[in-house]
């Protein structure tokens, strides 16, 4: 099983973008992103010097951008994608980059949702000095300890070892000062602290914004960072896209989530290196891959084939499209969550004279309405997706 991760905010280093945008089509493609943006991506992945790529309302519009680009390069075609990927996720903001690779967002609502999410946060950080430092070593509960005594959150849990902590900058400077034993504090070049109570306002306006936004269920597997489960419905990955910017990253479990699926091989995609770097001591035996320039891209196809769940896609299918037979006006029958068999009406179409219903032809479960009640619908348009139950072959 294939697993693809999306590294998060810090992972950005100065010129990290150049290369890929010598691939065809790629520029213009950024150009693009960096228009919904409102900010000039190109130029912010290619000259723009550390201490700029460091801010928060640069940096994570810039790595998600990044993130989707380089995704083209792996998968000319989204569906290619969805039946190669076993597994996908992304650490802090690149769980949006993640979101809109399964199919939960598009590219353009991605961006937009990650430009505000960059402003708030920048914004929050801006109200109080405060930032986020790695306590790499030690022993786990003195670790806690001490972050607990100096008033800090243990905001990302990133594997044994490894915990971040954030909090205001005379809090951070306190625990490198008393560091646990055979710990290490090292500070990370990050605006704030993320993850934390001090980015509530960010989540508030994010909150608001969600409301507005229209979902997929993912078309892969999703691991989620607040507590490595894997989220079938849209809107909750939206809803838990909104509450993790305050929320702790639990990437310890997602990683233990990807060894209790049975993954193989896992790719890192730009700014990469962060997340490979974890899995290569807490994923033993997995072939692992930090796509830093398209100069890999030959072994990130080997890796592609060699680790693909397509065949296992082919013989299964993953989900099944309910069609309309008439033209009309569309009315539900079934919510989502609802289990039907063949034969059992999912919807009514009202045409001028005639009532159709609409019928299941496979069994399943109910994971998503594709048109609302009340939507005009036409002969063949895609009404319904089910998630095949184990007698649907």
């Amino acid at each position: 099983m294939l697993a693809i991760v999306a590294p998060g905010q810090g992972s950005q280093t100065p010129g990290f973008l150049a290369p890929w945008l010598e691939l065809p089509g790629f520029r213009d493609r950024m150009e693009w992103l960096s228009a919904v943006a409102s900010m000039d991506l190109v130029t912010h992945g290619t000259t723009s010097d550390a201490a700029t790529i460091k801010d928060t309302a640069v940096a994570q519009p810039l790595i998600v951008g990044s993130g989707l680009i380089s995704l083209l390069a792996l998968f000319q075609h989204p569906a290619d994608g969805f039946r190669a990927v076993g597994v996908g996720a992304g650490h802090s903001v690149g769980e949006i980059t993640a979101a809109s690779a399964a199919g939960v967002l598009s590219a353009e609502q991605a961006m937009v949702f990650v430009r505000e999410r960059g402003r708030g946060m920048a914004e929050a950080s801006a109200a109080r000095p405060t930032g986020m430092s790695a306590v790499v070593g030690g022993d786990a509960d003195e670790v806690a300890a001490a972050i607990a005594q100096h008033g800090l959150t243990p905001a990302n849990m990133n594997a044994a070892g490894q915990v971040v902590a954030a909090g205001t900058h005379e809090q951070l400077a306190a625990l490198k000062d008393n560091a646990p034993a055979k710990a290490r504090v090292i500070p990370l070049p990050v605006a704030g602290a993320f993850h934390t109570e001090h980015m509530a306002p960010a989540v508030d306006t994010l909150g608001r914004y969600a409301r507005a936004i229209s979902v997929h269920d993912p078309r892969t597997k999703l691991v989620s960072n607040a507590d490595g489960n894997v989220v079938q419905e849209g809107r909750e990955v939206l809803r838990r896209l909104v509450s993790q910017v305050s929320s702790p990253v639990r990437w310890d479990l997602c990683m233990q989530t990807f060894a209790d699926l049975g993954v193989t091989g896992l790719i890192e995609i730009p700014p990469a290196g962060t997340l490979a770097g974890l899995a290569k001591r807490a994923m033993p035996g997995v072939e692992l891959l930090a796509l830093k320039t398209p100069d890999q891209l030959d072994e990130a196809h080997r890796m592609i084939r060699e680790h693909s769940s397509e065949e296992d896609e082919a013989e299964s299918p993953t989900w099944r499209l309910i069609v309309s037979p008439e033209k009309g006006m569309l009315q539900h029958v079934v919510v989502v969550g609802d289990t039907v068999a063949p034969g059992d009406v999912i919807g009514r179409i009202e045409g001028r004279r005639d009532v159709h219903e609409v019928k299941a032809l496979h069994p399943g479960h109910v994971t998503e309405w594709l048109a609302e009640p009340g939507d005009p619908v036409a002969p063949g348009q895609p009404l319904l997706r089910l998630h095949p139950t184990e007698d649907s072959e």
